[in-house]
């Protein structure tokens, strides 16, 4: 009986421990379901909060405020260059025919120098003979002299009376007048002559030549060379009735003539008085020295330094330009790209100051400009004045 009962008990607990075998199997399994489960969970939540946020597409612009700064005020203007004093040379003598012209435009003479030479043959005769004259009156003299001087010896004896030695002195004294016409006589012809030579009457620069070899010249014949006084230019600029009160004589001006890639400084050196009632412009006269590059004739372009005053200044790569003129970008209120017209003033190493358009409170677009449009939403970066 006792060997039952202890087999029965053995029975029993290979039953209980198959069923704490299957028990355990089945936690484990719950176990790494839900192990499994936290993990899918985890990572769920994890791509979840890694989600990149909505994209800007708005692009990315530079702006600036500019403010206002101090600048150099100027008035651009345009018109003609000129000799400052242009010296008109004709026919001062009798004229004749010309033998040689000896310079050229743009050659530099002095003043008296020989422009063209006429033809004197026949006015060199008439010297000559002006001057034999002048010997036979010479010996005229010396002989009437000579009598005086042997009268004035015989007086003392009583030779000769004294009505006798005033006749001999009055030949004496004639004859040395007659000396002396003929030398005034020789010296006018001598005159002539060289007045017969076209000289020029300052120096300066030949700008023009009406003249050629073998034309007959006269006094009829107007200008034959046109020279300018010392080589001294000017430019014959028009500025508007509004800016001349602006205008005074000794204040700057940068010229510079269409097509060169020179500019010449000057200084206004007059204001016109006088309004063109068509035009409503007046006349600003620019002194400029002599240089090659300045051509009477020729159109040019000025600014003219007419004083300071503030403005807002730009960096060159904020201007736009088109067929209407020249404008910057802003960025208005609410980041949206508006167009604003603008009128340039002077460039200096600050960059380029704005006389019209502009208050200097504007963020205006300086980098980016030429990809965004008026009405264009950006993304504004604002940069410090002056950086």
């Amino acid at each position: 009986m006792n060997f039952e009962s202890q087999f029965s008990g053995d029975t029993i607990s290979q039953s209980e421990i198959e069923v704490r075998r299957r028990r355990i199997m089945i936690a484990i399994g719950v176990l790494s379901v839900l192990f499994v489960l936290a993990l899918v969970g985890l990572r769920i939540y994890r791509a979840g909060t890694d989600m990149p946020a909505p994209v800007d597409n708005r692009p990315l612009v530079t702006v600036v405020r500019p403010g206002r700064v101090l600048v150099d005020v100027a008035v651009e203007a345009t018109g003609s260059l000129a000799a400052r004093r242009e010296m008109p040379v004709g026919v001062v003598g009798e004229g004749g025919q010309v033998q040689a012209v000896l310079v050229e435009p743009g050659d530099w003479v002095r003043s008296g120098q020989v422009l063209a030479r006429v033809e004197r043959s026949v006015q060199s005769e008439q010297s000559r003979s002006l001057g034999a004259q002048i010997a036979v009156a010479q010996a005229d003299a010396k002989l009437a002299q000579a009598d005086l001087d042997r009268a004035q010896a015989l007086v003392s004896r009583g030779f000769i009376s004294k009505a006798d030695i005033d006749r001999k002195t009055a030949t004496r004294d004639a004859a040395v007048a007659r000396v002396r016409v003929a030398q005034a006589q020789y010296a006018e012809q001598r005159a002539r002559v060289g007045r017969l030579d076209i000289r020029a009457p300052a120096s300066g620069l030949v700008l023009t030549r009406g003249v050629e070899p073998g034309q007959v010249i006269g006094a009829g014949n107007g200008v034959l060379f046109r020279l300018a006084k010392d080589g001294q230019m000017e430019l014959l600029a028009r500025v508007a009735e509004a800016d001349l009160p602006r205008m005074r004589p000794g204040i700057s001006a940068t010229v510079t003539p269409v097509g060169g890639d020179r500019s010449y400084t000057g200084q206004v050196w007059q204001v016109s008085p006088v309004i063109d009632p068509q035009t409503r412009q007046g006349t600003v006269r620019i002194a400029l020295s002599y240089d090659k590059g300045l051509r009477p004739g020729g159109f040019a372009s000025a600014t003219i330094i007419s004083g300071q005053g503030d403005a807002p200044v730009l960096p060159e790569s904020a201007l736009q330009h088109d067929e209407k003129g020249s404008f910057v970008y802003i960025a208005a209120p609410g980041d949206v790209i508006q167009r604003r017209d603008i009128k340039t003033g002077q460039i200096s190493a600050q960059g380029v100051s704005i006389v019209a358009g502009l208050s200097g409170d504007e963020r205006v677009v300086i980098l980016a400009g030429g990809f965004v449009n008026p009405g264009q939403k950006v993304r504004p970066e604002e940069k410090p004045r002056g950086k």
